[in-house]
């Protein structure tokens, strides 16, 4: 039986093989990568998956991000991602357990207005299919480097706290000195 376990429990130096393993060493030049830049991962929405052997297969982070709008308001938001499993066990669960855990743990930490967006880059056909991710709040917002936007997905709640326009990137000092 496959575990999950909070990915703050597992050495730093094994997250990065396996992300290395899961896409490539280049990984670190993807979009998303600039989008979180600076930021830490979330510890209570990270996790790590473990085969029957308690061996290290899978991991998901979580990151602070904000949609930064025109008139200088930083929305904040949660970027998921990246779901990484180790590619001789895709397509075995791990993945779709990751991403459960990531949206419960963010579920049962929210306030009474319910968890804050969260948005990833990836394949609208599964993120929409199993997790309600769709691309179609984020037509009109910008991120750095390249993307193709029908892979800007975003989930939540309300849509209507989504603004229409923005430019996404890292929450806190860094979105407020983006902003403006």
């Amino acid at each position: 039986m496959s575990t999950i376990i909070p990915l703050a429990n597992v050495d730093p130096a094994m997250i990065e093989q396996l992300l290395d393993r899961a896409f490539e060493p280049e990984r670190h030049r993807r979009t998303a990568y600039v989008v979180r830049e600076g930021m830490e991962w979330l510890p209570a929405l990270s996790f790590a998956a473990l085969d029957d052997e308690d061996m290290l297969c899978g991991t998901i982070q979580c990151w602070p991000v904000a949609l930064n709008t025109p008139e200088g308001r930083a929305v904040p938001l949660i970027m998921v991602g990246p779901v990484a499993v180790l590619p001789a066990m895709q397509n075995e669960g791990f993945g779709k357990m990751l991403m459960v855990s990531a949206l419960q743990a963010l579920r049962d930490i929210s306030g009474p207005q319910g968890p804050l967006p969260q948005v990833l880059i990836g394949d609208p056909e599964y993120y929409g299919r199993f997790f309600g991710f769709t691309a179609a709040h984020t037509g009109g917002w910008v991120l750095p480097g390249e993307w193709e936007p029908a892979r800007l997905l975003c989930r939540a709640e309300n849509p209507a706290v989504l603004p229409e326009k923005g430019v996404l990137g890292p929450w806190g000092a860094a979105a407020r000195a983006a902003a403006g």
